[in-house]
């Protein structure tokens, strides 16, 4: 791929627990670069900087402290028995937090390069504004901007269950709903004919998910984080932690249709949906065993409520792709 012609404009999905870049060649390829959004910070002194050298982990300075990004700062969390950092928090960057934006900054640098034209258009995924918290997206959109500003791009935002519905539901001419089930929000996006009709967001995601295990398990988010990406299976959990997790993915889930019905019924105008629907989920809290199996369970509790007719739950082929891709293709559209 590095032989062959790029196109100009790139994709970003800017997720909590991962943030993704995607460009495309001449020929219809797609490269997919992710990273963990997370970072670890660490006292300077010679014996760890040696360690780290010695282990070819990048490393930034700061402040008497070392810095690691990325899937380093989780596998390192672990080993001592630390909470890594996220720069974002509950899908938003963290306003909070002084070391957020500059680890934010080396990240998305990781993740997007140099740009390959000064003003690349560069479409980034914001969440919307969650129903259950206070939280607007303004601070955290305006940030990343300027991040992109910063490293040479033109920022362009596109909402991220908006994302979806492009990248997963082309077939049903861009008419069903999208549903982007993250780390620090579950965005969900219902189109009529690529037009969104309710964009909404939930602040209970993947990381609530891990909190709450973790609290009735008496140990580390970061711990119960490790046990869902090992490979549990929510619908057939082996252990007293699998089994925490499980029942949290089933009330996110059931907490996340609820809160579809509920914003329809304070719709005026409701378009009409002629055919049945897809229902389209993807992202990093998805890819756990057994998702579509609960979700579809849950959502056999809510059907005779449901708003809209479901011919289909369908889970994205390439869960952690599905965001960016649908980005991208908005970047390219004005881009090229």
């Amino acid at each position: 791929m590095s032989e062959e012609k790029v196109l100009l404009g790139r994709g970003l999905d800017v997720g909590t627990a991962n943030l993704v870049g995607a460009e495309m060649t001449e020929s219809g390829d797609i490269k997919i670069v992710p990273v963990r959004n997370a970072f670890l910070d660490i006292k300077e002194d010679q014996f760890t900087t040696k360690m780290l050298e010695q282990q070819k982990i990048p490393y930034i300075k700061k402040s008497g402290k070392l810095y690691i990004v990325g899937e380093n700062a989780f596998e390192l969390a672990n080993i001592f028995n630390r909470e890594m950092r996220r720069p974002m928090k509950r899908g938003m960057i963290s306003p909070t937090d002084s070391d957020a934006l500059p680890m934010e900054i080396e990240l998305i640098r990781e993740v997007l390069g140099k740009p390959k034209k000064k003003g690349e258009i560069v479409c980034f995924s914001v969440p919307a504004d969650p129903v259950d918290s206070e939280m607007n997206i303004v601070y955290h959109k305006s940030i990343i901007s300027g991040i992109l500003e910063k490293l040479g791009y033109t920022p362009r935002s596109m909402n991220e269950g908006h994302a979806v519905v492009f990248s997963e539901l082309a077939g049903e001419a861009f008419t069903g709903i999208g549903i982007s089930c993250g780390g620090g929000m579950v965005n969900v996006c219902v189109s009529f004919k690529s037009i969104p009709v309710i964009s909404f967001a939930t602040s209970k995601a993947g990381d609530w998910i891990d909190q709450q295990a973790a609290q009735v398990m008496g140990t580390k988010a970061s711990k119960m984080t490790a046990v869902k990406e090992a490979g549990v299976e929510i619908d057939n959990p082996n252990t007293p932690e699998e089994e925490a997790i499980c029942i949290y993915y089933k009330y996110l889930i059931n907490y996340s249709l609820t809160k579809i019905i509920e914003k329809f019924q304070d719709l005026a105008d409701i378009p009409n949906f002629q055919e049945d629907v897809v229902i389209a989920i993807t992202g990093g809290t998805s890819m756990v065993g057994g998702f579509k199996e609960v979700f579809q369970e849950e959502f056999e509790k809510i059907k005779d409520r449901f708003p809209i007719s479901v011919k289909e739950i369908r889970l994205a082929e390439n869960r952690l792709d599905s965001t960016v891709k649908g980005c991208l293709l908005a970047a390219l559209a004005e881009g090229n």
